[in-house]
């Protein structure tokens, strides 16, 4: 296809030319089925091996050790923001959280309707352009987990490295990052992903929990809010999102295609890099909004000179078959998203713009 357009939204996001033609093929007649995944029973033996599959390649790809389960849920992140607390979040103990902008402040707040919560470190001073240093983070006595959020989607900052957190359970919401870059799972508890992001469509989240935390899920919660009813069914106690699984499914064969998740991370390095080049070479031009030493791999926010040349930028970009580089609402600019699935071409084709407008707008 010569018509695709350069894809940098946030989310739903970018997804391989590869994988929607694969789907396409197989969408009316998944495996000699005479039906689509859409209409069969998520029961039947087919789609157990779907959801199986998806769950081996993502334990393979990311190295997941086997006293970990993986669960593919609904509801979102968001969900899950408050999910978390009230599976693990004991009378008596406190919700740590590392303060990095609004995904982990969204995060925060849930908890607090839970029980108790503390700011572990936070860079609201620097209106959140950087990651807390990991010596910063201060973890309260009665610690019952300390959340990070990996990557700040709205602000494009990323956590370089994670905090070593001892005895206390360190949880991840990687939604934005998860599989861009090889990741110790044995230092998390809990490692948590809406994939519309970076490992599929919109409508799946993936869960990886340590079996000793599912264990403690209370009694006294809703069925469907407990990650030990999920377990034991194998994430298939009701009807699950398995167009999305799925998906996720085949996108997780396209990571392993392309090399793997370390071969990713050398990918999204090479082409972001032609975009922060873009902002860094520009003579002051384009502004980067994140520190250097925290920028994200999954999102560059940059700004201009003013709010008028931004909507320039925008509407330009636009009428070249850029979508999704206008800032998020909250915090105006720019932004481009180069999630794992966004072509080098697409970056390389962006920088070029960059480079032309500031010509022609200089």
């Amino acid at each position: 296809m010569t018509n695709r357009a350069y894809n940098f939204n946030a989310g739903p996001a970018a997804l391989p030319l590869e994988v929607l033609q694969q789907a396409q093929q197989e969408f009316i007649d998944y495996a000699g089925t005479g039906m689509s995944i859409m209409e069969m029973s998520h029961r039947s033996s087919v789609f157990e091996g779907v959801n199986d599959g998806a769950q081996a390649l993502l334990r393979e790809l990311f190295g997941i050790p086997s006293q970990y389960k993986v669960l593919f849920l609904q509801g979102g992140a968001s969900t899950q923001f408050a999910m978390i607390p009230m599976n693990l979040l004991t009378p008596g103990k406190s919700a740590a959280f590392v303060h990095t902008g609004s995904w982990a402040e969204k995060a925060y707040k849930e908890a607090k309707l839970i029980g108790e919560t503390a700011i572990a470190a936070t860079s609201e001073a620097d209106k959140f352009n950087r990651i807390p240093a990991l010596s910063d983070i201060r973890l309260p006595d009665n610690a019952a987990y300390l959340h990070i959020t990996s990557n700040e989607t709205i602000e494009g900052t990323q956590f370089a490295a994670y905090p070593d957190t001892g005895d206390v359970t360190l949880i991840g919401d990687m939604s934005s990052d998860i599989l861009s870059r090889p990741v110790d799972v044995g230092k998390f508890g809990m490692i948590y992903a809406g994939a519309q992001k970076n490992l599929g469509p919109s409508g799946v989240t993936i869960v990886i929990v340590r079996e000793d935390l599912v264990e403690s899920s209370p009694k006294s919660l809703p069925t469907m809010l407990r990650y030990d009813t999920h377990v034991k069914n194998n994430s298939l106690y009701n009807t699950p999102p398995s167009f999305s699984v799925y998906l996720v499914g085949l996108m997780l064969q396209w990571i392993k295609d392309k090399g793997g998740v370390a071969a990713m991370e050398q990918f999204n390095r090479d082409k972001t890099k032609l975009i922060y080049d873009a902002i860094d070479q520009s003579g002051g031009y384009y502004r980067g909004f994140a520190d250097t030493a925290s920028r994200s791999l999954m999102n560059i926010t940059f700004r201009l000179g003013s709010e008028a040349l931004e909507k320039q930028f925008v509407k330009e970009s636009e009428q070249h078959g850029f979508v999704g580089l206008k800032g998020h609402r909250s915090v105006g600019g720019l932004r481009a998203s180069t999630y794992n699935a966004v072509p080098f071409e697409s970056c390389k084709a962006l920088a070029e713009f960059m480079g032309d407008f500031a010509k022609r707008n200089g």
